[in-house]
């Protein structure tokens, strides 16, 4: 009895499977793979927008992360990242909240966490009211009480905690990437923290 190998995929075709330099994960894209993918469909987000509560469940205070880009460019943004093949909404928040604001934040996520909105991130500008130079992009929006300290890790640097008023202030806007100011007001106004 004979093996038949299959036969080589033609070139530009292949499959997404693990990259051979992270074996450890298979879900994750080589750098090559996910610049093809970018090319050809939407990319699926989540976002969080983290805040602190009073004893009524009110927001008081909103967490707006400070980042620098690869290129050295500092903005304002929230806890945004890829969900993986694989991997359920919940646990790709969670594991992006503790990426970005440490294990020790406590994000209280339900069960089943609902988005507050869904955004459509455009490499183009103007098509929406979010743009991302890299990629046409689908996220799940989600507001995120954490309890715990927030010690930023990754590329983040540091985590400034606003008022609701501060966060949605038009000078803030200014400092956001992407468009998340206008996430950051709907993420308020989807928990009555807007006056």
């Amino acid at each position: 009895m004979s093996v038949r190998t299959p036969d080589p995929e033609p070139a530009g075709d292949e499959p997404f499977g693990p990259p051979a330099g992270n074996m450890s994960n298979p879900a994750w894209l080589s750098d090559i793979e996910l610049e093809e993918a970018r090319r050809r469909l939407p990319m699926l987000y989540v976002e969080g927008v983290p805040v602190r509560t009073d004893g009524m469940g009110q927001v008081t205070q909103v967490g707006i992360l400070l980042r620098a880009t690869p290129v050295g460019e500092i903005s304002r943004t929230i806890v945004s990242g890829r969900v993986r093949y694989g991997e359920t909404i919940r646990d790709a928040l969670f594991r992006h909240l503790e990426n970005d604001l440490g294990p020790m934040a406590f994000p209280m996520l339900p069960p089943q966490p609902t988005p507050f909105t869904v955004a459509e991130y455009f490499p183009l500008p103007g098509v929406s009211a979010y743009h991302d130079d890299r990629q046409h992009a689908v996220s799940l929006a989600f507001v995120v009480p954490v309890t715990g300290t927030c010690e930023p890790r990754q590329d983040a640097l540091e985590v400034t905690w606003l008022t609701p008023e501060e966060a949605a202030s038009d000078a803030l806007s200014a400092e956001m990437e992407g468009g998340r100011g206008t996430l950051v007001r709907m993420a308020l106004a989807s928990v009555g923290a807007l006056r």
